[in-house]
């Protein structure tokens, strides 16, 4: 899967600016933290497409933008968990 590899090749340079900016690399529960704005962000939109939520932008634009970087949290922390999404997904 494309996505998923190339998702994990930005988080290793992520890792790399972590190094420089903060002497290491995220832990797994900083990432997680990482993705929780996301979504919470992505709430925000959700309410704005909505009507219950004030947003200055191109929200359609927006939306994708943040659903994909979800996406990409996802792809990064099964990685880091060592968890098969796809069987995990065709599991449910």
């Amino acid at each position: 899967m494309i996505h998923f590899e190339r998702s994990i090749q930005i988080r290793k340079l992520y890792n790399e600016l972590e190094k420089r900016k903060h002497g290491g690399p995220w832990m797994n529960q900083e990432d997680v933290i990482g993705f929780v704005h996301d979504v919470g962000v992505l709430g925000r939109l959700v309410m704005a497409a909505e009507g219950r939520w004030i947003h200055e932008g191109a929200l359609h634009q927006d939306l994708g933008d943040k659903l994909a970087e979800c996406l990409w949290w996802l792809f990064v922390l099964s990685e880091l968990l060592g968890v098969d999404l796809n069987t995990a997904f065709s599991s449910k």
